[in-house]
């Protein structure tokens, strides 16, 4: 069987969830090995293992972390060549798609970006994406050598398939490069306490209908009731009532969730780009003209200050 390099993003040895759901996809295209890399390497490889990491590379060397996204390049790169894999999988966060470009273009081959899908083909792996503000759905599989693909997080479940997850060391020999931009500084992000927003299996989003950064207490709780991240559009951020870093659409963070609940939110097609791959879409709204009911699985027409509390006391009431 054909191997198939995953990326592993972790924190210090912890293993981010949509590393999990790369290991899903790489099994159905191949036999996973898993490439990770800096402090607490090694201590992902149950974790790993347990999601069927066939083999585990490590590096642990500190130009991980003291510079920027070449020495990882570098180092995926060499585990390329060693291996000679079908595919490479790769998280598709902000620095997964640079790593994942500057991969393609050294080895020569292809690249799919921001995958929601992956099965094996009689060619070569065919990725699905949501495409055009999420307006097509498209297959498309790579014609010139290994593919690179990065998927976006909550595009398959976590599945556990225990393997060997044998780890062995990585050599890498980093490039003139890969110290050419340092790190000089790092600020922890605050802990909200809510899972991180693109990660997140439920998501609940706060449009214009809120009203005010004060009213986004309703929407907090009826997260907070469901262990969700919390959202927002374009106009809420726009008008200060919440972070930009929670903006979900276009111009703000892609989202795919298994839940999605939009609450006085109309659905401009800027947000629908960010969140249109949703597994099951919900959205209160008291305008019934809205477009977002045009993509909801389910739709309530009503004030949200009047059904978001009634929904959050449900919730917690069936909890407790």
């Amino acid at each position: 069987m054909a191997e198939v390099l995953v990326y592993v993003d972790h924190v210090d040895g912890v293993v981010r969830k949509p590393t999990l759901e790369l290991l899903t996809l790489a099994r159905r295209i191949g036999e996973p090995v898993a490439v990770a890399l800096g402090a607490g390497a090694e201590n992902t490889a149950a974790a790993l293992a347990e999601h069927g990491a066939a083999r585990v590379l490590t590096n642990d060397a500190p130009e991980y972390a003291d510079y920027l996204v070449v020495p990882k390049v570098d180092a995926l790169q060499a585990a390329y060549e060693a291996v000679s894999p079908a595919a490479v999988l790769v998280p598709s966060s902000a620095e997964g798609k640079e790593i994942a470009a500057r991969l393609a273009l050294r080895i020569g081959s292809g690249i799919i970006t921001d995958a929601v899908d992956l099965e094996a083909g009689e060619e070569g792996p065919v990725a699905t994406q949501s495409v055009f503000a999420a307006s097509f759905t498209t297959t498309s599989r790579v014609s010139k050598g290994a593919p690179v693909i990065t998927v976006k997080p909550n595009s398959a479940a976590v599945q556990a398939a225990p393997a060997a997850g044998a780890v062995e060391a990585l050599t890498v020999s980093f490039s003139e490069k890969a110290t050419g931009t340092k790190v000089t500084a790092r600020t922890p992000r605050e802990s909200t306490g809510r899972p991180e927003l693109t990660e997140a299996a439920i998501v609940v989003s706060g449009g214009r209908g809120v009203n005010g950064a004060e009213n986004f207490a309703v929407i907090e709780a009826l997260a907070d009731s469901l262990g969700a991240a919390v959202g927002a559009s374009r106009a809420a951020v726009d008008a200060g009532w919440y972070p930009h870093s929670n903006q979900v659409g276009q111009t703000g963070k892609s989202v795919s969730p298994q839940l999605y609940i939009a609450s006085g939110i109309s659905g401009a097609i800027q947000h629908r780009a960010g969140m249109q791959t949703s597994k099951t879409i919900v959205a209160i709204n008291k305008d019934s003209e809205a477009p977002i009911f045009d993509l909801v699985d389910y739709g309530v027409v009503g004030d949200l200050f009047e059904v978001v509390p009634q929904l959050t006391e449900e919730i917690n009431t069936r909890k407790g």
